[in-house]
């Protein structure tokens, strides 16, 4: 295939370029500002894609927050470009803070609590809940009784209320970003569109310039 990569990638240089990429993230958060700055459309429109991109990553469903962005953006008429770009406010400089707060959110507004023990850190319900599927498909499949106390656990403890609390802390850190980024996306336009057309006023003063000196030298000395 032509755009294959030559170089194979081993599987612990792209874990390594997920957590630090090439050149830092605060290149990379710069690349991702110049390229919302540069999108088309009105600065309200590009705000609202950089709302559900934002909104979208306080949700704890990882795989999904590119497709849940894009719909939510098109659905109140945002950018799609600027939410897809905005889910990388979900990063793993971020995701642990987005996870705390959502799920204290989460467990606040619900009335439950999170159950702590030695064997039950966030990481081990989340591999528990794992366990509970994989056992359980293979009894379904051999028609075995089947134990679902661990994913009811996970759901209880941690999706539930992350993602109550995630819809909360989503939207008010995605409104206060709409509110800070829409005003510099109209300011970042204006500046472009007036270097733009002192860049037009340039070019066609110099037309005009050589045009008036070719018509001098047409003319000849009278």
């Amino acid at each position: 295939m032509v755009f294959k990569r030559r170089d194979k990638r081993p599987w612990w240089k792209i874990m390594a370029e997920a957590l630090w990429p090439r050149g830092g993230w605060r290149r990379a958060f710069r690349y991702v500002q110049h390229r919302l700055n540069r999108l088309p459309g009105s600065p309200e429109r590009i705000g609202r894609g950089i709302w559900s991109g934002i909104f979208v990553t306080f949700t704890p469903y990882f795989g999904l927050h590119f497709v849940m962005s894009a719909l939510l953006a098109w659905a109140i008429r945002g950018n799609v470009i600027a939410a897809l770009l905005a889910t990388f406010f979900g990063n793993p400089l971020t995701f642990l803070p987005i996870a705390v707060i959502s799920l204290q959110t989460g467990h606040l507004v619900l009335g439950t609590e999170f159950e702590e023990g030695a064997q039950s850190s966030l990481w081990d319900k989340f591999a528990v809940a794992g366990r509970d599927l994989n056992d359980n498909f293979w009894a379904f499949m051999q028609g075995a009784p089947q134990d679902w106390s661990g994913l009811a656990a996970f759901w209880g403890e941690v999706l539930w209320p992350y993602t109550v609390g995630g819809l909360i802390a989503g939207f008010f850190a995605a409104s206060a970003v709409y509110l800070l980024t829409v005003p510099v996306i109209r300011a970042y336009q204006k500046r472009r569109a007036a270097k733009i057309r002192r860049s037009l006023d340039a070019k066609l003063l110099k037309i005009r310039r050589r045009h008036a000196a070719g018509a001098d030298a047409g003319r000849g000395p009278e």
